[in-house]
């Protein structure tokens, strides 16, 4: 079962890069949750659900894949990235982002997603240095630095682009 927690229900088990698969689902419920007219407030309680949860699931249960894998990260631990893919949208829920058009919301949505999995990827200075953090912590720190720049870089992306 922990496992299956930390995998977002087998979405790290997915091929081709499982961090990607795990940061659709809070990608989506904000492009769905903007899509029905969600104010800010609304916007920040449901990408903060997804980063509790995220977070908590991974500081509690990854010790069992990293038992299983003997990897000190995982690739099949995703709940990293949920939690760092919905950092990155409750920092632009501080950006007025409200009556959106559909080619808005897509456009936040897509470029949202590809700067958290950039900065996850490229892993800028403090990020690779929290992966050394010992056990969950070390796998869900640098996610989540990647998350702040992300969401930094979406929310004056928001102002000068594509809210214009």
């Amino acid at each position: 079962m922990k496992r299956l927690l930390t995998s977002c229900f087998g979405l790290g088990r997915l091929p081709l890069a499982p961090g990607s698969w795990g940061s659709l689902p809070p990608a989506i419920a904000f492009g769905l949750v903007c899509y029905f007219g969600a104010k800010a407030l609304p916007q920040f309680l449901v990408m903060l659900a997804f980063f509790i949860a995220g977070s908590v699931i991974c500081l509690k249960f990854s010790d069992a894949a990293v038992a299983a894998t003997g990897k000190a990260d995982p690739n099949e631990v995703v709940a990293d990235e949920v939690a760092g893919q919905a950092f990155t949208f409750m920092v632009l829920t501080f950006v007025e982002n409200t009556d959106l058009t559909i080619s808005q919301i897509v456009t936040i949505v897509t470029t949202g997603f590809f700067l958290f999995r950039l900065f996850d990827t490229i892993k800028p200075w403090p990020s690779y240095r929290l992966e050394e953090l010992h056990g969950g912590l070390g796998i869900l720190a640098d996610d989540l630095m990647a998350g702040l720049y992300a969401g930094i870089a979406m929310a004056v992306s928001a102002r000068v682009w594509i809210l214009k």
